[in-house]
């Protein structure tokens, strides 16, 4: 039997849905694969599957193609070293924080940044609620700017954004990622009205958003967009990044890293340090330092 190719847009419970020529097929895995698998997710959101089909809306996954790219942490669940695999094939990430209810908090923000560095994808900031910025808040916004990235200010309430969030998300695999309650649900929704996606509420005792997004997957709102929608993660814990390769993925620190008096350096206590000199001269920032030495000691 012809075997077809397919993308996994959602996976639950054991079941592995295949868009395929504008159907969705629940699928199981073939045996043989479940054989070969080694530690980890052996299909995900995003994967290009080959699947033959065995009756009307069923088939089975024979071969998962090659990834180009993917996003990965460290599963919460699992003892041990298990990497948990976000998306599959992401062409960039979306990371989505707000300025209030809840607040933004940079050192939670730093590990998604080194998590996309890690990966080599390209990562964009989407600051949310920004009609309840105070001059604080767009301090810390502009420090991001300044460091390269690209940080995009949306608001539902008056809908600034919107339209540059919709430009940056066409023709692309993109994973809209980041805290719980931050809205990116309400984001996609009003892109979107079609997709009415649940919106949560925020905690007032913790001001922590509550999950609405329970199970990933893969939404195709236009013909050319697929945007996957992830759990808020309240945990971000690396998968295979060693302290002493955290500096290469702070992109302000390269300039001076061959710079150090000794080598390696971990940028900690050596003397003759140019990435600490380099912050007490205000060229990186106190506060992206100290994400890193949270990071290094494997503090946040």
């Amino acid at each position: 039997m012809d075997r077809k190719e397919g993308l996994v847009v959602r996976v639950h419970g054991g079941h592995y849905y295949v868009k395929a020529d504008q159907q969705i097929i629940d699928c199981a895995i073939r045996g043989r694969l479940k054989q070969e698998q080694v530690e980890g997710d052996l299909v995900a959101i995003g994967d290009r599957v080959l699947w033959s089909p065995i009756e009307e809306g069923r088939g089975v996954i024979e071969e998962v193609l090659p990834r180009k790219s993917v996003l990965s942490r460290l599963s919460p669940e699992a003892r041990g070293q298990i990497e948990q695999v976000i998306v599959a094939n992401p062409d960039q990430v979306l990371i989505v924080f707000s300025v209030r209810m809840p607040p933004l908090n940079p050192f939670m923000l730093d590990r998604y940044l080194v998590a996309c560095e890690a990966a080599n994808l390209p990562a964009a900031i989407v600051v949310n609620k920004i009609d309840l910025a105070e001059p604080a808040d767009l301090e810390l916004v502009e420090r991001y700017r300044k460091i390269g990235y690209y940080v995009l200010p949306t608001s539902a309430v008056t809908g600034e954004g919107l339209e540059e969030l919709r430009q940056l998300l066409r023709g692309k695999l993109t994973v809209l990622t980041g805290p719980s309650g931050v809205g990116k649900s309400t984001l996609l929704n009003l892109l979107w009205p079609d997709l009415d996606l649940p919106v949560g509420e925020i905690s007032t005792y913790h001001e922590r958003g509550k999950h609405t997004t329970v199970v990933p997957w893969l939404l195709n709102p236009e013909p050319d967009v697929y945007v996957a929608d992830t759990p808020g993660l309240r945990q971000f814990r690396f998968w295979d990044i060693e302290p002493e390769q955290l500096d290469a993925f702070f992109p302000e620190m390269l300039p001076h890293l061959n710079k150090c008096r000794f080598t390696p350096c971990t940028h900690m206590h050596e003397p003759g340090c140019a990435v600490r000199m380099a912050v007490e001269r205000g060229e990186i920032s106190e506060q992206r330092y100290e994400s890193y030495r949270r990071m290094f000691r494997h503090e946040v």
